[in-house]
């Protein structure tokens, strides 16, 4: 950012004085800082015609002129003085209703006070004007125009009054109510939760106004909630009828014309590996060993991209939704169920289109040959996870019934169980090579949920990834990695569809070392070619730590946010110079696309539109996180709600955050996470200590720190705000103490 001239002063009206004209006048020019405007125009945008006013306006324009806010240019025109001053960015709320301005290229976020929104809401697109900074002082500012709404539409409860309601937005990040007026209502009753539309918001106006779309059901009430999850995000939550009669209407059937342009690997072993639930397999692996020692791999992917057709409203139904949404008790596909869960579903003892990755291994885990093309496949088996798991710990060719999908015992073929075995030996070796060569390693951990018939949570556990996960995961990483290195590394270039992730920003990195030097941990920032072995070593010593699941959430959130584009530059997180998403057709559409691509260019055709598909990677990116946000939505109502019914109970958690205003602490067995406000402490007055992450109190001196083990019981659960309330009960050494 540009300085100021010297003894500029910052802007700021002085409505006492003037009656709050210089403000307005200041407005006008603000609004449009590169343009200039003359006398009469100030006069008619400010609707002024009497002479005394019309006086004080010239008066103004010269006492703010000579201030160094206006100047003078051409022909007896005013303009903004400061244009370096403004910026564009994105409005990231705070749940105390102020605000930050996230700008590209700027290292330092924008605070803006409440009084100074203008407006702006969660996540717009606005124009910002930033005062003269003191020093040391934080950038502060002023929205001075809304450039694009991130939404209009919100969820929440009604109040209604006798000619007019109110909407209250169950959401943090919302500091403001909607007005209803009683045309816009529609006969919604009273005290349900509904979808509301903005339709504008007069500057004049506290609240903005709004109408009634649709009403979703009785707070609380579990169905209402999952709907009002997606509503919120604007995600749909059933297909259009013209989209389910077109998919029903695609013929399926496996034809003899259609195999004969296909590679035929129905004989060679394949099958599937996924979660016991699932109804979706849209990859399988076939093995095969070869006379030199070598084993082909196949990594087979469905091929989603024969049934769904560009031009088609099915094609355009999948592109908007951009992604499947896996909420804890349904999943929201991206396809209509005879695509999603039949015709594009490799299915046990079915045949199959597919798209095909061909790679000859060494026993080393080294790439001698690929091939990549249109196959017809046919799975001999599907395995969930657990019985993966099994086979490769036991090397056994009988399951148990304790372990089998059918709850009965039965035998596996002998090659499959070599094969799984084989399989996970190269997966390790992969593994291992990756991370010497700099890929980060975040073991996942899902939280998952006991659900009875009515799909109330009886219990919460977390699921971690076991070999044969991994062993998936690895072969899925091959195949997107190899896919994107044949088109990234052709001449001349061609358009293709990149999953990009960047490196971390340096003052990501140096809040991450100030946070976990409190724990006596480091990481050397300077040395850029060994941050992602660092973090590798930090989060191997936290593993079994009562700071592990801080360290590594706080890690995690170093990392940049990996995104779809034309423009490749990499995947820092798994050390890929070229990646892309290949494997999942079914549930993600850039992988359609990039089925699309690769197809066109074995083809040999010309390159794809850059400027088309680079807008249809952001779209996917913009999608996928609604998504995730919905997601983690259905997960904390969950949690919620489970927790709900616990009042009684003591649970055994950590601190995983501090404010001014109280510290969360996420409980350790089942990751719900609540607050405890300073206010509800009640053995101390505490205080926040930005320094040390931590809260004092005054008398006792007593300190509750970022990462401190303690235990909670639980205050409040609200099920429509999804919050947790906890009760402080003490450190686990004082909470021993007592017990003793």
């Amino acid at each position: 950012m540009s300085k100021k001239k010297k003894g500029k002063k910052p802007f700021q009206a002085s409505p006492d004085r003037d009656g709050g004209l210089s403000k307005k006048i200041l407005d006008i020019f603000k609004s449009q800082p590169e343009k200039s405007f003359d006398f009469k125009i100030i006069l008619e945008k400010l609707k002024i015609e009497d002479t005394k006013t019309r006086n004080k306006v010239i008066r103004l324009l010269g006492q703010l002129t000579a201030k160094g806010q206006l100047k003078n240019v051409e022909d007896k025109k005013f303009q903004f003085d400061g244009l370096e001053d403004f910026h564009t960015g994105i409005i990231d709320m705070t749940s105390r209703g102020d605000a930050y301005v996230v700008v590209e290229d700027m290292e330092q976020d924008i605070y803006i006070s409440n009084k100074n929104l203008n407006h702006a809401l969660d996540g717009d697109e606005v124009k910002v004007y930033v005062f003269k900074k003191r020093e040391k002082s934080k950038s502060e500012g002023e929205v001075v125009s809304i450039l694009t709404r991130a939404k209009t539409d919100f969820v929440g409860v009604l109040h209604k009054q006798e000619k007019f309601g109110f909407v209250v937005v169950a959401n943090s990040k919302m500091y403001t109510d909607i007005f209803v007026p009683n045309d816009k209502m529609h006969d919604a009753e009273d005290g349900l939760l509904v979808k509301v539309r903005i339709l504008q918001w007069k500057d004049k106006d506290d609240s903005p106004k709004g109408e009634i779309t649709e009403v979703l059901g009785v707070p609380g009430e579990h169905n209402t909630e999952m709907h009002a999850i997606l509503a919120g995000y604007g995600l749909p939550e059933q297909f259009p009828p013209e989209v389910e009669e077109f998919a029903n209407g695609i013929d399926t059937k496996i034809h003899p014309a259609e195999i004969k342009k296909r590679r035929d690997l129905r004989d060679t072993l394949t099958f599937t590996i996924d979660p016991a639930d699932a109804k979706d397999f849209d990859d399988a692996l076939s093995f095969k060993k070869m006379d030199n020692g070598n084993f082909e791999i196949g990594i087979h992917i469905a091929d989603v991209a024969h049934y769904l057709q560009p031009g088609t409203i099915l094609d355009d139904e999948a592109y908007n939704r951009a992604t499947s949404i896996y909420l804890v008790d349904r999943v929201v596909p991206m396809l209509p169920e005879v695509l999603s869960n039949g015709a594009c579903s490799l299915r046990p003892n079915e045949e199959k289109y597919t798209f095909s990755a061909l790679f000859e291994l060494t026993p080393k885990g080294e790439v001698k040959s690929e091939w990549f093309g249109r196959t017809v496949t046919y799975s001999d088996a599907r395995f969930a996870y657990e019985e993966a798991q099994y086979i490769i710990d036991s090397e056994d060719k009988h399951i148990p019934a304790d372990v089998s999908l059918t709850k009965k015992d039965y035998e596996v073929q002998p090659d499959i169980v070599d094969a799984l075995v084989t399989l996970n030996r190269l997966a390790k070796t992969m593994r291992q090579k990756r991370m010497q060569q700099g890929a980060i390693s975040f073991d996942k951990v899902e939280v998952k949920f006991h659900l009875d018939a009515d799909n109330n949570p009886q219990g919460v556990y977390v699921k971690t990834s076991q070999d044969a996960n991994k062993l998936i995961e690895e072969f899925m990483l091959l195949a997107n990695r190899k896919v994107s290195e044949f088109i990234g590394k052709r001449k001349p270039p061609k358009t293709f569809v990149y999953r990009c992730h960047d490196e971390p920003k340096d003052d990501r990195l140096e809040a991450l070392n100030t946070v976990i030097s409190k724990f006596g941990y480091s990481i050397n920032i300077q040395n850029k070619k060994n941050i992602a072995s660092a973090l590798n070593s930090l989060l191997e010593d936290v593993k079994g730590k009562k700071e592990q699941n801080l360290v590594d959430t706080l890690t995690i959130r170093t990392m940049s946010k990996a995104y779809y584009s034309t423009q490749n530059i990499g995947h820092y997180g798994l050390a890929f110079d070229y990646y892309s998403h290949f494997t999942s057709p079914i549930r993600r559409y850039p992988d359609v696309m990039a089925h699309r691509l690769l197809q066109r260019y074995l083809d040999n055709e010309q390159s794809a539109s850059e400027t088309e598909y680079e807008d249809k990677c952001k779209h996917s990116s913009e999608m996928e996180k609604l998504a995730t946000n919905a997601e983690r939505d259905s997960i904390k109502y969950m949690q919620v709600k489970y927790i709900q019914d616990q009042a009684e109970t003591e649970f055994k958690g950590v601190i995983s955050g501090v404010t001014d205003f109280g510290i969360f602490i996420e409980i350790i067995e089942n990751k719900c996470e609540g607050m405890t406000r300073l206010k509800d402490i009640s053995d101390d007055h505490y205080d926040f200590n930005e320094e040390h992450y931590a809260i004092i109190g005054r008398r006792t001196k007593k300190m509750y720190q970022l990462g401190d083990e303690v235990y909670v019981r639980v205050k409040k659960a609200d099920l429509v705000k999804r919050t947790i309330d906890f009760e402080l009960l003490g450190s686990v050494e004082e909470v021993a103490i007592e017990k003793e």
